[in-house]
């Protein structure tokens, strides 16, 4: 995908954006199935790794579907997108809700098979995403469950997403737990996934795309048997995507291959020399004499918010954000 130069109101300027990029899959040494896939989509500026579970083969049907989902929404929304402009008027990268959608509409699509066909009930997919605007050189990135981004950046290897996981949730919600009862704890579940339910949360960033930036989507059959050592070690290789791809595969099966192992890299040649955080371009300024009548700070639900009652955080939350709506 190649996009002309171009800069974002208060970004650095940028040069023109290409990428090239692969992605493979592997069964790896103790799995009958191949659940992992892999979506490449350069003309799309759209980049999938989805990890199944499942049984009966149902989980490399979630995955399949939820990538092909994705690529069904972006290819009908292409028009829509260039005709909108790259920021709406809160500042909000406009790629970024374009991304977030489409996880969405991937994760409604699985559940409604997972509801309908008895062979596929309990099926659900990782996912982990990352799109491209040209245009403000930004790159976005979704996920849901354990499947990671990474990105090296002048020999720096980041982990742009944070796993959502049973440890992290324990981590975020419940950090004085007894340690015993902690060391007890199963390493390996998600809290949450495409297809477990019509209500999902998808972890959303945006970041600048600097020029030299790799970026890797992976799934645990990956990150979890290679160290970032390791990964650091072949992603700073001076070879194509796909040779890199072909060695942190093979790496994975050196060192036991325990999952499906799905791997893309993406290379970026151009965008900006330096980066700016992604929330850097100021919103539309108020219409003159227009006056705001919104407060300094709203703590969402703080007076009404019942967390003990509730049945879950995020449902009071919605409610909170129903009544404040409801209440303009």
């Amino acid at each position: 995908m190649t996009a002309a130069t171009g800069s974002a109101a208060g970004a650095h300027p940028q040069a023109a954006l290409t990428l090239k990029a692969a992605g493979r899959t592997d069964i790896g040494k103790r799995r009958q199935h191949n659940e992992d896939v892999a979506l490449v989509r350069e003309d799309l500026g759209l980049f999938v790794v989805a990890d199944g579970a499942g049984g009966h083969n149902a989980g490399e049907v979630a995955s399949a579907l939820a990538a092909r989902s994705m690529e069904n929404f972006f290819g009908a929304t292409i028009r829509a997108t260039h005709d909108a402009p790259e920021f709406n008027r809160l500042g909000l990268p406009n790629g970024a809700r374009r991304l977030s959608s489409a996880v969405h509409k991937a994760n409604r699509d699985v559940v409604e098979i997972a509801r309908t066909s008895p062979q596929h009930r309990g099926m659900g997919t990782t996912v982990v995403a990352a799109s491209f605007s040209p245009r403000s050189g930004l790159m976005h990135v979704a996920h849901v469950g354990d499947s990671r981004c990474y990105r090296m950046r002048s020999g720096d290897l980041e982990l742009l997403t944070q796993d959502h996981s049973l440890l992290t949730d324990v981590l975020e919600q419940r950090p004085d737990i007894n340690e015993a009862v902690l060391a007890g704890l199963p390493k390996n579940i998600v809290t949450r996934a495409i297809g477990l339910d019509g209500q999902l949360r998808v972890s959303i960033r945006s970041h600048a795309v600097v020029e030299g930036d790799r970026y890797l989507l992976c799934s645990d059959g990956l990150s979890g048997p290679v160290s970032a050592t390791e990964l650091a070690e072949l992603l700073t290789r001076a070879e194509p995507a796909g040779s890199v791809v072909e060695a942190l595969l093979e790496r994975a099966l050196q060192n036991g291959g325990p999952d499906n192992i799905a791997a893309l890299v993406i290379d970026c040649q151009g965008g900006h020399k330096a980066a700016l955080p992604a929330d850097s371009v100021p919103p539309p300024p108020n219409v003159e004499g227009e006056a705001s009548s919104e407060p300094e700070l709203l703590i969402l639900g703080i007076q009404d918010l019942d967390v003990a009652d509730a049945v879950s955080a995020s449902d009071d939350l919605l409610k909170a954000i129903e009544d404040l709506l409801g209440n303009r």
